[in-house]
């Protein structure tokens, strides 16, 4: 037996001490990045539903800015900033999910930031959902170029939880939306955007070449009958407004939320995060189409030779965007980073 396991050690070192390769996407020195640098809108475990922010150069390691303190005041909410077709930025939230309106600011420059529009949906008057509880968790932006218009989604549930099933709450949640051409002006009441029918959370809506990706939580709880619950999926459509396909097999383990996406510094590469909740840790996943395969990044070993991403570790939920260089610098000397942060 002895002989055989150093035989093994021999011939095969890297069952042992072998490593995943460095993630793809990345450019070689000297070469000119198709994405220049990365903006991260997160809230903390700390201060739940306040902004903060982070930045990378690689989309795969931030450091925060404005030594970890609250980068603006009167905002609360999930964070998610998206640019519009006038080049400024606008951010969503919610004071809480009981709250009956969203509050939609603006930004040129992602660090003034001022009061754009309050936009109170009318719930209950979500054809074929008249049973919606007066709740709204997470709204989130995304421009269509092609139909020049924004799309404001969140979650609405329509079940109370129970002593007995405090899960019937979160497996009640449907995902709603409203489009509107300024983020002043909306069109009409909510809608639905699924047509299928099982809880989801935190979806976020991209556009790929012609297909519209709906990138969601399946917030249904795990077990044996439904393994994908808890767990970041993917549906399409080739229409903005649906319908939108099944999702598909599961991209993160289960207990996961808050996706993000983010295209790579040389714009060949996806590269997905996710939340283990609550405050746990963040996931990486990777690929190269957004229908996949996906496969997971080492991360929080904090082994510096395993480690291939790493983010502050207070961060939680928030959004990526790309942003250019200017705008990264501009962020830096307006908020400080620090001095062991810049060394890395």
């Amino acid at each position: 037996m002895m002989t055989r396991f150093l035989l093994i050690l021999i011939l095969f070192p890297t069952l042992i001490w072998g490593q995943q390769p460095n993630p793809p996407g990345q450019i070689k020195t000297g070469e000119k990045a198709e994405n220049e640098a990365y903006l991260f809108a997160h809230m903390t475990h700390e201060d739940y539903g306040r902004l903060y922010y982070s930045v990378s150069k690689d989309g795969l390691h931030w450091q925060k800015l404005n030594e970890g303190k609250r980068v603006f005041e009167s905002y609360q909410g999930h964070p998610d900033i998206v640019r519009g077709p006038d080049n400024r930025y606008y951010i969503a939230g919610n004071t809480s999910d009981s709250s009956p309106d969203i509050n939609i600011w603006v930004s040129e420059n992602l660090i003034d930031w001022k009061k754009h529009a309050v936009y109170t949906p009318d719930l209950k008057a979500t054809p074929g959902y008249s049973e919606a509880l007066q709740r709204i968790g997470a709204p989130k932006l995304f421009y269509d170029e092609a139909s020049a218009k924004f799309v404001m989604t969140w979650h609405t549930p329509h079940k109370e939880g129970t002593k007995e099933d405090p899960e019937r709450y979160w497996a009640s949640q449907r995902t709603l939306y409203v489009l509107s051409d300024d983020l002043k002006n909306f069109e009409g009441p909510p809608n639905r955007l699924f047509d299928w029918d099982f809880g989801t959370i935190d979806v976020i809506i991209r556009k790929v070449e012609d297909t519209y990706y709906a990138i969601l939580k399946d917030e249904t709880y795990p077990t044996l009958y439904w393994p994908t619950g808890k767990t970041i999926r993917i549906a399409r459509s080739g229409s903005l407004l649906g319908p939108y396909s099944l999702p598909q097999d599961p991209i993160s383990p289960n207990f996961r939320e808050a996706p993000s996406l983010i295209p790579s510094p040389d714009g060949n590469i996806w590269y997905m995060y996710y939340e283990q909740y609550p405050g746990v840790s963040y996931g990486l996943s990777i690929a190269d189409n957004l229908n996949g395969p996906w496969f997971q990044a080492s991360g929080y070993t904090f082994f510096s030779d395993w480690d291939k991403y790493s983010l502050p570790a207070e961060v939680r939920h928030g959004c990526m965007i790309t942003i250019s260089k200017e705008e990264y610098d501009n962020l830096v000397a307006e908020y400080g980073i620090s001095n062991q942060e810049k060394e890395k």
